[in-house]
């Protein structure tokens, strides 16, 4: 996609980490086609694999492979990302493992595994980079959320609460990191598919035909917002979400 001089991301390093969904590779390719160098926090080797796979040359081919979250592979992961990089511009956190299950038959361990994977992982890597953007000066994170966040569906209770989680987290972030030049803000899906899939095909779903836009979203559509969220050009923006979800967010 064509780049106006504003969105360039040339010479800025990026980190994208992801606990799963198929839309990663198209994400760092969007970073990539803005000029910034990725590296890959993925939560297990098929992730980072797929992200790779994906990404043009061999300049942008690095990453890592978190596993659970814990303090000493993010340390692990970390030092991986210094030795090819003397500072962090920006981070992308997309980490939306999907649960659905009546909420009387969640059980603790299930509650603690989901917000696990969505919101700790993020925690965890938005205080390295917070660490580092506040003293440089400079930053911009992104972190990838549902639609649910802000909307509630049946038998996704422990998956939207860890959306309204990762969504407050950036808000927070965003007023107690503005004055250090660091911007914060969410990218809101609705229903996504990395499959080019015929309209009549996806509008055979309730979900789609439910959806102003009567199509499923796809992860071309936020490539150009991602880049825009994660540039300079982003100067009078932070703490906020902005969905790209087909209008679900403003249907009743």
């Amino acid at each position: 996609m064509p780049i106006l001089p504003e969105f360039s991301l040339a010479g800025r390093a990026a980190i994208l980490a992801t606990s799963g969904g198929d839309q990663a590779p198209l994400l760092a390719q969007a970073l990539v086609e803005a000029g910034a160098s990725v590296f890959t926090i993925a939560r297990t080797q098929p992730l980072l694999d797929a992200v790779l796979d994906g990404l043009p040359g061999t300049g942008n081919q690095k990453g890592a492979v978190i596993g659970s979250p814990s303090s000493e592979s993010l340390r692990t992961a970390m030092a991986e990302f210094g030795l090819a990089h003397g500072r962090l511009d920006i981070l992308v956190n997309d980490n939306r493992s999907m649960f659905a299950k009546p909420f009387t038959e969640i059980t603790l361990e299930e509650w603690d595994e989901v917000h696990s994977r969505n919101v700790k992982f993020t925690f965890m890597l938005c205080q390295e980079a917070g660490l580092r953007m506040t003293q440089q000066g400079y930053g911009r994170i992104v972190n990838v959320v549902s639609e649910l966040a802000e909307r509630g569906m049946a038998n996704g209770a422990a998956f939207a609460a860890s959306q309204a989680s990762l969504l407050s987290l950036t808000r927070s972030l965003g007023v107690e990191w503005g004055r250090s030049n660091v911007r914060v803000n969410a990218l809101g899906m609705g229903w996504f598919s990395s499959e080019d899939l015929p309209l009549e095909v996806q509008r055979e779903d309730l979900v789609v035909r439910y959806t102003p836009l009567r199509r499923l979203g796809h992860p071309r559509d936020i490539g150009p917002l991602l880049v825009y969220l994660c540039s300079e050009a982003c100067d009078y923006t932070t703490g906020q979400p902005v969905y790209v979800d087909g209008g679900l967010n403003a249907h009743p």
